[in-house]
């Protein structure tokens, strides 16, 4: 069973934003003929690397709310200007809108075992058309 991991999204405020700055840094990265590929750099390195690059994702939590994930395609050592060793998480190129879950402030990045990841929205049967702030809101009044 995979081992994914979660981390605060913080700067956006909704998926479709999260979406629109990934698609241009995607095609700026094409343009310049690098690995298209996103990517967050974290200071520690997973110790669990294994588990999580057997199908393990990068679960992002938007003000409050898990909404998406992506799956992790490498973990690559990486030493900063400063000479510190941190952790380039590389990530697919797609992002999954996944049923949102509530999850509360926290720093840097958690493991999150599969049965507390929630299910993506597409093998749900629908939602994944809706915005985001709507699919919170439902999910917060008991509608969802």
């Amino acid at each position: 069973m995979a081992l994914h991991l979660i981390k605060l999204c913080v700067g956006i405020d909704r998926l479709d934003q999260l979406q629109d700055l990934y698609a241009a840094r995607i095609a700026a990265r094409r343009a310049r003929g690098e690995r298209p590929n996103p990517y967050h750099v974290t200071r520690m390195m997973p110790r669990r690397a294994d588990e999580i690059l057997a199908g393990g994702s990068l679960y992002w939590v938007i003000k409050r709310v898990v909404q998406a994930r992506q799956e992790i395609v490498a973990l690559e050592e990486v030493i900063g200007e400063d000479g510190i060793r941190r952790c380039r998480l590389v990530l697919g190129l797609d992002l999954i809108p996944t049923e949102p879950q509530p999850r509360r402030p926290f720093q840097g990045w958690r493991y999150l075992n599969a049965s507390d990841a929630p299910a993506d929205l597409t093998t749900q049967g629908g939602g994944a058309e809706l915005p985001s702030d709507l699919r919170v809101h439902l999910r917060d009044i008991g509608a969802w």
